[in-house]
């Protein structure tokens, strides 16, 4: 069940054209909690989600759906 805070992280980082392994090195974490955050079997801690943020360039209220843009708009076409 995919959520969508991890929908939105999974789009920004795609945009940031970093893998998950790329993304889990930023934030310490392994590529299989990153996975599981992007796919909605886990709920990421506040804490997580800033060290995503700024890992990605976005503030927290962007990753929660709050920002102006949504990611998924950003990239026509292409499946996130």
């Amino acid at each position: 069940m995919e959520s969508r805070v991890g929908r939105r992280i999974r789009a920004f980082r795609k945009l940031k054209n970093l893998t998950q392994q790329e993304l889990a090195d930023r934030i310490h974490l392994s590529v299989a909690v990153v996975g599981a955050i992007e796919r909605g079997v886990r709920e990421p801690s506040s804490q997580i989600l800033q060290a995503i943020g700024r890992a990605l360039g976005v503030g927290e209220e962007e990753l929660l759906g709050g920002g102006p843009e949504d990611p998924c708009d950003l990239q026509p076409g292409r499946r996130v």
